[in-house]
């Protein structure tokens, strides 16, 4: 019930107790007022009494004086405690059922909380005084609402700010594991604790942690989304920091001292000496290759470190762990020399080479130029794999600045030394493909013996332009030994060699002046390319390709040509087609002419010149049926 309805209540108790000497009178005025005043009703006049108190209607006769009223309104107010909404206060449990406990804070009722709230609680019984929120003065029902997990809660915040602004450390119950993290009961409320502030040195498994109880600070609060985030580490931080300044303030270069493998990384380790750390990088391990620093050490296990170098701030403290041991090229055997064969194992791989650990610590580099006597360029990758076991010859050797040079090629004989005896000039052999140029194709006779077929000697007939329109790479192509270049490992090898050469016969076949039938295969400015029996290609200009009928021959036409030149050396066959009308037409020309000039001559000179004329005449004539007649047999022949 609210102030203002106790006011109410009094006040209303207070004016009926006033009500029965004002009704009295009331009640006389009216009795006596239709007596004096009947004139004014019977004219219908009547007219109200100035000072009616018309608040005493229904009033009781007032029995407290004003002074006593206050009196009793002060007694009544002050049997209650005054309460606000949102205050928390200390109350009595009056009552408790399976539902509800029921708690009285001293105000005119008892508030009402839900028994859930209270599960968490020891064993509650009547009479335990709680703490508790208001939540609602009179709800709809006119009920006074309070909450215990609201009061615990405000509670509880106020004590973890306090702790916040007072750098307090407080207990916290570890609940369970979280992302990144884990979660603290803080005075009720759930804290995160993250993974990183759970110590100093890294923490790979969190549930160890689960159901322990720690102390921790408090070192952020986020008012507006209730986050609270408590730390482990800095508590012990503090005196970490000094017993770190005790150790630095010690530290010397050369220094030999012993720490936990704190963490591994792919490119180091780092070392926990006593609150600071330091980095041995991967490269100072071992003496020899590592992969990775865990083929090396383990996380938490003890080693011995050496100080190789430190910042002003001594803040990043470089260690070794290799330096510990000496130098594998400071005990290699003082017998090994140059030329020695040794065992070792590949390490790394480069297109370059590979490098071979012959001891631990120890390497030799096999260029790639050294792994077989092929002048191909090829890579490491082609001969071995990191990991294999490989033999190999010292080339070089260096003691001072630890470096050493190997072969493998060098296992085997070099073929270029009895090369005359093993591909004599003249002799036939077989060959790989291996390349291309523009003038030719380099072949493998064998491992390191390499030889190139000028584009000039790959056939005696067709004209190349490409070795590609000729063969191919990887194939098989015979040849034969032209010339030996020992010294810069250069042989010069021909195919059309494999056989005989052509040129000899075609020069009985193609002579001049004999017809073959042929196709025009290519065509350009300058001239074109002809097809011609026994795979021979001829040449001819474009004004010996005019037909009889004027016209130009084109190309893939099949047409009969005459040889005008033959030459042997240059293997070039030069023809015509136009050669062979323009000749039919002047010998017919030439006869014609001949009968005009026998009509045209005079008698008398005809006798006296009849021999003579007769004789160039049927020479002519003679000379021209033979000359026809062989044409005739040659064309016979070719079809």
């Amino acid at each position: 019930m609210t102030e203002q309805e106790k006011n109410g209540i009094l006040n209303e108790e207070t004016e009926n107790v006033q009500v029965s000497e004002p009704t009295t009178e009331v009640v006389a005025e009216v009795k006596t007022a239709p007596k004096k005043e009947a004139a004014p009703k019977r004219t219908g006049e009547i007219k109200p009494i100035e000072d009616f108190n018309w608040e005493l209607i229904g009033k009781r006769d007032e029995s407290y004086s004003k002074a006593q009223r206050a009196e009793l309104e002060d007694l009544y107010n002050n049997t209650f405690k005054l309460v606000e909404e949102g205050e928390v206060v200390m109350g009595t449990i009056v009552a408790i059922n399976k539902r509800e406990v029921v708690v009285n804070i001293g105000y005119k009722s008892e508030g009402i909380i839900n028994a859930n709230e209270f599960r968490t609680e020891n064993e509650m019984k009547v009479g335990d005084k709680v703490e508790v929120f208001v939540e609602n003065m009179e709800s709809i029902d006119g009920q006074l609402i309070l909450s215990h997990k609201k009061a615990k809660s405000l509670k509880s915040w106020e004590r973890v700010n306090a702790a916040c602004d007072n750098d307090e450390i407080v207990k916290g119950y570890i609940k369970c594991r979280t992302k990144g993290g884990m979660i603290v009961d803080v005075f009720g409320i759930e804290a995160f604790l993250p993974g990183s502030q759970i110590d100093v040195k890294p923490i790979r498994d969190y549930d160890i942690f689960v159901g322990k109880t720690m102390e921790f600070k408090v070192v952020k609060i986020n008012e507006e989304f209730k986050n609270v985030v408590v730390s482990h580490k800095a508590l012990i931080e503090a005196e970490l920091e000094e017993q770190k300044k005790h150790i630095i303030s010690k530290l010397e270069k050369g220094q030999v001292l012993e720490g936990t493998v704190k963490n591994i990384t792919s490119y180091g380790v780092f070392i926990d000496l006593g609150g600071v750390d330091g980095l041995i990088h991967i490269t100072d391990l071992s003496w020899g290759r590592v992969t990775h620093p865990e083929e090396i050490v383990t996380l938490d296990s003890k080693i011995q470190v050496v100080i190789l170098d430190f910042d002003d701030d001594k803040k990043r403290i470089a260690l070794g762990l290799k330096q510990l041991t000496p130098h594998p090229w400071d005990s290699l055997s003082e017998t090994l020399q140059v030329g020695d064969k040794v065992k070792g194992k590949v390490v790394v791989l480069a297109d370059y080479g590979a490098f071979v650990e012959i001891a631990t610590g120890v390497e030799g580099l096999i260029h790639v130029s050294e792994m077989s006597w092929s002048q191909h360029l090829r890579s490491a990758q082609e001969f071995m794999k990191v990991g294999d076991e490989v033999d190999a010859v010292i080339l070089t050797l260096d003691r001072e600045e630890r470096k050493m040079s190997l072969g493998i090629k060098q296992l085997h004989p070099d073929p270029w030394e009895e090369i005359e005896k093993r591909y004599p000039i003249g002799s036939k052999h077989h060959s790989k493909v291996r390349n291309f140029t523009n003038f030719g194709v380099f072949v493998e006779l064998e491992e390191g013996v390499d030889g190139l077929v000028h584009i000039s000697d790959l056939s005696w007939t067709k004209k190349i332009k490409h070795p590609a329109e000729f063969t191919s790479i990887n194939a098989e192509l015979d040849v034969v030994v032209l010339e030996i270049d020992k010294e810069n490992r250069r042989l010069s090898l021909g195919h059309k060699q494999i056989e005989e050469n052509p040129w000899e016969v075609f020069e009985t076949i193609f002579t001049v002046d004999t017809i073959h039938e042929g196709t025009i295969v290519e065509m350009n400015d300058k001239g074109s390319i002809i097809s011609l029996p026994y795979g021979v290609e001829g040449f001819a200009t474009p004004k010996h390709l005019v037909k009889e009928d004027g016209t130009p021959a084109k190309i893939d036409e099949k047409l009969e040509f005459k040889v005008i030149e033959f030459n042997k050396d240059a293997k070039k066959i030069f023809v015509s087609h136009s050669r062979i009308h323009e000749d039919i037409n002047k010998a017919q020309a030439q006869e014609e002419k001949q009968a005009k000039g026998e009509k045209s001559a005079s008698p008398k000179k005809a006798k006296a010149q009849g021999d003579k004329i007769e004789k160039t005449t049927i020479g002519d004539v003679t000379d021209l049926a033979a000359l026809k007649e062989e044409l005739l047999q040659q064309e016979k022949k070719q079809k």
